[in-house]
């Protein structure tokens, strides 16, 4: 035990003032909060890298993947074909590779890639 621990006096829960009561709840939740990120961390990667195992198979795309540029999508379009990336109004995308013709491959924040036309995004 350090020196604080030995030197403080049991209470009653009902017997402490709001204030010390909310601190409590909030580090507690804290500490419970963290061990939620973790595991739906794990589950996040493992959907990634099928992802972008897909990607790789789909794209024959052989290099490193890097983030050249981040845009945001200006409007919604659903994709009509299987290498198109669907896009909703607002979403933040990452841009990997240009392709010659006005399309970029992207990835989205669920980890999915596909080509989207640059008429449809905005790069701040």
């Amino acid at each position: 035990r350090e020196k604080d621990d030995r030197y403080k006096t049991w209470m009653p829960k009902f017997l402490m003032s709001k204030e010390t009561k909310d601190r409590r709840k909030s580090s507690d939740d804290v500490e419970r909060s963290i061990f939620k990120v973790k595991k739906i961390n794990a589950e996040k990667s493992k959907k990634m890298e099928k992802e972008e195992k897909i990607f790789r198979e789909m794209f024959l795309y052989d290099k490193e993947i890097s983030v050249i540029s981040t845009a945001t999508a200006m409007c919604s379009i659903p994709s009509k074909r299987r290498a198109d990336l669907p896009l909703t109004a607002g979403e933040q995308l990452d841009v990997i590779d240009v392709t010659e013709g006005s399309a970029v491959i992207c990835r989205n924040s669920e980890g999915r890639y596909g080509y989207v036309l640059v008429e449809h995004l905005n790069f701040r």
